[in-house]
């Protein structure tokens, strides 16, 4: 996984050693009645942070990692019932033997009944046992958590590189029946229109793999798209393009949020000097307007016509989301186009 998103194992060591900082603050550090304070290290005290310690890494090491692979119910209470066992009898054997053995001395009186001390030590035995299954069950909800956002992330990465890969082949469809015709009609401005192709597809295959290009390098593309229609019709007077850029600043935008209107109204217009296509473009280093006029040709549109346009409301919602504006209206055989982004810096 990216490290971005990962807990690392040297951030959980640092969690530990600060709960175990805090953890022994409070259970070895007192004040008395003049504020004095008092450490509470005696023999006792020591075995406790020896046995709390051993079950709480049992648990937290062991246990846990195996109940939640896969989780059950019974694995669950089998692993409490040995995490119990195992204190009551680490705890028997280290404060009820071992000291005595050593130093004659116990934590309970000798004769303490067995299922008592039981009993008894299931109330501390719960302490350790819950707070490393709290703490356990934090911090692989924060990795559950960051090992989503990375799932989401990759999914983000993979459907933007896949509408890219559809743009090429869209353009390509387009353009190549625009150059078919001409060769078809001998035209001598073929050669001309592969050659502005041939350009084109140079800024497809470069710029097309960046997260964000300068606004001036999708002008230049939509001018280039211009020129190789206006090679096709043997004219440009069909096309109104105006820019106003309010900007002092380099302005960076996604590749392609602009062009695929302009592919639609060159693919969908009626060309006619009357009724020109008008594209204007106003933006500053903050937000963008970009609106795309065309009178609706009385050609019929094919079936996949709508590719270029369903990947740019696609690619929108991925990369402005909820920082665009797309409004298309369709009114007296006229299509207009409005995007409006607000910008983000490099």
């Amino acid at each position: 996984m990216n490290p971005k998103y990962q807990l690392s194992r040297k951030k959980e060591i640092v969690i530990h050693l600060l709960f175990w900082v805090i953890y022994l603050y409070f259970y070895l550090i007192h004040f008395d009645s003049s504020g004095k304070i008092q450490f509470d290290f005696g023999l006792f005290n020591c075995t406790w942070l020896l046995i709390f310690s051993l079950t709480f890494y049992l648990n937290y090491l062991l246990i846990l990692p195996r109940v939640y692979k896969k989780f059950t119910l019974k694995k669950a209470l089998i692993g409490l019932l040995l995490l119990f066992v195992f204190f009551i009898g680490i705890r028997y054997m280290t404060e009820q033997i071992i000291t005595n053995l050593i130093w004659e001395k116990t934590n309970y009186y000798a004769d303490t009944n067995l299922l008592y001390y039981a009993l008894d030590n299931l109330y501390f035995g719960s302490q350790p046992i819950i707070i490393s299954s709290v703490m356990w069950l934090v911090i692989s909800f924060v990795r559950l958590s960051q090992y989503n956002a990375y799932i989401a992330e990759e999914q983000k990465n993979a459907e933007i590189k896949f509408l890219k890969a559809q743009i090429n082949p869209h353009f390509l469809f387009n353009t190549l029946n625009n150059i078919y015709s001409m060769v078809y009609l001998k035209s001598d401005r073929a050669l001309e229109a592969i050659e502005k192709l041939s350009d084109i597809m140079r800024f497809t295959t470069y710029e097309s793999q960046k997260d964000k290009i300068e606004i001036e390098q999708e002008i230049a593309y939509i001018q280039s798209l211009i020129e190789l229609e206006s090679l096709r019709h043997s004219t440009s007077d069909f096309i109104d393009f105006t820019i106003e850029n309010q900007s002092n600043k380099k302005v960076w935008i996604s590749p392609y949020v602009l062009s695929p209107l302009v592919e639609n109204a060159l693919k969908h217009a009626e060309i006619s000097n009357e009724d020109k296509i008008q594209i204007r473009l106003k933006y500053t280093d903050v937000a963008l307007e970009f609106i795309v006029k065309n009178k609706i040709g009385n050609h019929q549109k094919d079936e996949v016509g709508g590719v270029g346009l369903d990947n740019l409301q696609k690619r929108l919602q991925i990369n402005y989301p909820d920082k665009h504006q797309w409004k298309t209206r369709e009114e007296n055989q006229v299509f207009t186009a409005l995007l409006t982004l607000q910008l983000h810096e490099k």
